[in-house]
């Protein structure tokens, strides 16, 4: 007999609906995109996310599961968004360590998948005279288009032998990531 799996991109998005969907509104009540001044919290709240898993991006085994994981880095495209507006960034925000790949798994997933909620927030930010070369380059599109994009990143994803076990510390990760950008928005936004 064959068992069918579902697909750990299918699984994590499942998961993680409900803190997916009340992050997503959270943003979007917190009129971010309304002000230059909302966009530069929402700018902060993206800078202390993508310190937060920096090291994920270089991590040798990450790299192994997910080809080109190194390239999709956010990071130094949202601090020269933040420069561009004449923010000061001061120290680099410590980063967490890489924790154990499934659990990273998770937290990529989160950080990978915004890209595709980013073509809508690119167009917020045009209207406050931001452009993929002045203030938003965090959100503009790959190469490749954003749907295209996501689907590499899932393949790979997708592709990963997991035990049970880890499948669920990828959905306890996606969890934790929504969690620590809700946490974020909170703070920042609120």
């Amino acid at each position: 007999m064959h068992v069918i799996h579902t697909p750990l991109s299918a699984r994590l998005k499942a998961s993680t609906h409900a803190t997916h969907d009340r992050l997503d509104r959270s943003i979007m009540e917190a009129a971010s995109f309304s002000s230059l001044d909302g966009y530069r919290r929402f700018l902060q709240v993206q800078r202390a996310f993508h310190s937060d898993i920096e090291a994920f991006y270089a991590d040798p085994g990450l790299q192994a599961l997910l080809p080109g994981l190194a390239e999709r880095r956010r990071l130094p495209l949202i601090e020269a968004d933040l420069a561009d507006l004449g923010e000061d960034m001061g120290q680099a925000l410590p980063g967490r360590p890489v924790p154990d790949p499934a659990t990273a798994l998770g937290w990529l997933y989160v950080a990978e998948g915004s890209n595709l909620g980013a073509t809508l927030l690119r167009k917020e930010a045009a209207r406050l005279g931001l452009s993929d070369a002045h203030g938003a380059r965090h959100l503009a599109p790959a190469e490749e288009g954003p749907a295209a994009h996501w689907r590499h990143f899932k393949a790979g994803l997708d592709a990963a032998m997991l035990t049970d076990a880890e499948v669920e510390r990828a959905v306890a990760g996606a969890n934790a990531a929504f969690a620590r950008v809700q946490a974020l928005v909170d703070a920042e936004l609120a």
